[in-house]
């Protein structure tokens, strides 16, 4: 929601299933079309998120630092993602949210290692305060081969797959 509306809602609710959006962003001179599924992260929805992501160009795995089990699934969800995309180039964003919480159960250097034994870009965000969200985006757009040919007005789209791993302990999603 901050990525691609700018704002956050306290009261927005979970994302059931999954959520489609798209949103330009450009980076080094190029334009760049996001299509973003947001695929939730709940237990539920596991059996449909393949379809999401099986064309996926980059994959952005969100969990929340207020709540020690998120990471945890999110090491799952890249274990499902590299079974269905098992391209070791894919860019991958880890996402550590709501930095600007208080009540951290999410060690930071447990992360980066992770991070760095697989191959991922770990950022911390507020989906509140929108640090670091466009950092984000933008290093996911700087990290994708250049597209075989460019489309007429310039802008490249590329799906992307958002697992949003903190809609089950809260209301305010990314």
């Amino acid at each position: 929601m901050r990525f691609v509306k700018g704002m956050f809602d306290d009261d927005q609710l979970p994302t059931i299933g999954a959520a489609y959006m798209t949103q330009k962003l450009e980076a080094q001179g190029k334009q760049y079309i996001f299509e973003i599924w947001d695929t939730a992260g709940q237990e539920r929805y596991e059996a449909i998120t393949p379809l999401y992501y099986r064309s996926a160009e980059a994959a952005v795995i969100v969990f929340d630092l207020t709540y020690g089990e998120s990471f945890a699934k999110a090491k799952d969800w890249l274990k499902r993602l590299r079974k269905e995309r098992p391209d070791p180039d894919m860019p991958i964003a880890l996402v550590g949210n709501k930095s600007d919480r208080e009540g951290r159960e999410v060690d930071e250097e447990e992360v980066q290692a992770f991070a760095e034994e697989n191959g991922l870009k770990y950022f911390e965000t507020s989906a509140k305060t929108g640090d670091n969200v466009d950092e984000m985006f933008s290093w996911v757009a700087t990290s994708l081969p250049p597209p075989a040919d460019s489309a007429d007005d310039g802008a490249d789209a590329f799906p992307v797959t958002s697992e949003n791993l903190e809609a089950e302990k809260s209301n305010s999603c990314c």
